[in-house]
């Protein structure tokens, strides 16, 4: 088949690809690398800011376009595919919706279906949104409450997930928010993670507990970073000779890899139900994740057994004391590794998941 995988989140479609290319599919990657965490593509589509930018890139997108017709199917990484305001996307859409064969909605993030569910019929204990049912009041959530309800980016989502052939929800919380809406279309398939060539040193007696933490600047207060950070810092200030904390701040992928590696334990997405990528990268190379690993993660999984992830609620209490539980038994770490990668192999293997996706695309083609 030839696959358009269209736009970016956290280095999804770039390994998609691979997997998709591994199996005999004729697969192109557009995107804009996810701004600039920069991941890996094959036609970049990038904007540079301010009105000359703009112009570029419209330019830049009108040139593109006749090369985007003919493939069996155009996937979608958000309603949001580009870096366009949401009426502008919406000539695109019908463009790609014309002249190829299956268009597929990516339910990996940020929309309208994912705010207005958690904000009004809130079926998660807890996300982004709501604690509860006390909704978040922090600028971040406010803003995107106001990006998304009532709003052309809302009429977009809406169009495009009526009128596409399928959509696959990448976390547990986005099928919540799809299934209800789309039961006959809505696929939940994990996300890709390339397990590493090489085993991972487990930690060993006498280390230091070395924990990561990624902060990106611009979404600290709504992914909960900013209570992650404080309560390990007070951790570290407790055992200063039992931990160390490493902090990456809004770096490129190849170097937040690098500065992730020979950690033992990461922090990441403290209102989520389940890890997303960078959590499930660090997993597969024998890192603990601290943050979401709710029973209804495993469950929509089908997993009996593991429980690798040391799973928090959405308080600076409870993460210092899942931290202060690791640090007075650190002879948890070496299972916890050893699960954790074995989890990612089971249920995130871009083999695995790409054969997934291919099982869609072949019933879209065959219908």
């Amino acid at each position: 088949m030839r696959i358009l995988l269209l736009g970016e989140y956290s280095n999804v479609h770039a390994t998609l690809a691979k997997g998709l290319k591994a199996l005999g599919h004729d697969v192109t990657v557009l995107s804009n690398g996810d701004f600039w965490k920069d991941y890996p593509r094959d036609i970049n589509l990038s904007r540079r800011p301010g009105r000359l930018g703009g112009m570029a890139y419209m330019a830049h997108l009108a040139a593109l376009l006749p090369k985007l017709r003919g493939y069996d199917v155009v996937q979608l990484i958000n309603p949001l595919f580009l870096e366009l305001k949401a009426e502008r996307i919406e000539p695109v859409y019908d463009y790609l919706r014309r002249y190829n064969r299956h268009m597929v909605m990516g339910a990996f993030g940020m929309d309208w279906y994912w705010v207005k569910t958690c904000v009004e019929n809130r079926p998660l204990r807890y996300s982004d949104f709501n604690i509860g049912d006390r909704l978040r009041d922090d600028e971040e959530a406010l803003r995107y409450r106001r990006d998304w309800l009532g709003t052309e980016k809302e009429r977009l989502n809406r169009g495009i997930a009526t009128d596409c052939d399928a959509i696959v929800a990448g976390l547990y919380e986005y099928w919540v928010c799809y299934h209800p809406a789309f039961p006959q279309k809505t696929t939940f398939i994990p996300y890709p993670i390339e397990m590493p060539t090489e085993a991972p040193r487990l930690w060993q007696q006498g280390e230091k507990i070395k924990v990561f933490l990624g902060i990106n600047r611009e979404r600290s207060a709504y992914k909960g970073t900013d209570i992650m950070l404080r309560a390990a810092q007070a951790v570290q200030q407790r055992h200063p000779e039992r931990m160390e904390l490493r902090i990456a701040e809004s770096v490129p992928f190849a170097e937040y890899q690098e500065m992730m590696n020979g950690s033992h334990m990461i922090m990441d997405q403290l209102y989520s139900y389940t890890p997303s990528m960078n959590p499930l990268l660090a997993m597969s190379k024998g890192i603990v994740c601290v943050g979401g690993g709710e029973p209804e993660n495993y469950e929509i999984l089908g997993e009996q057994e593991l429980r690798p992830i040391v799973n928090v609620e959405p308080t600076e209490e409870s993460v210092e004391a899942q931290l202060e539980r690791i640090i007075a038994q650190p002879e948890l770490l070496p299972r916890l590794q050893t699960e954790s990668m074995e989890y990612v192999r089971r249920h995130h293997e871009y083999m695995k998941v790409a054969k997934q996706y291919e099982n869609v695309y072949r019933k879209l083609k065959g219908s």
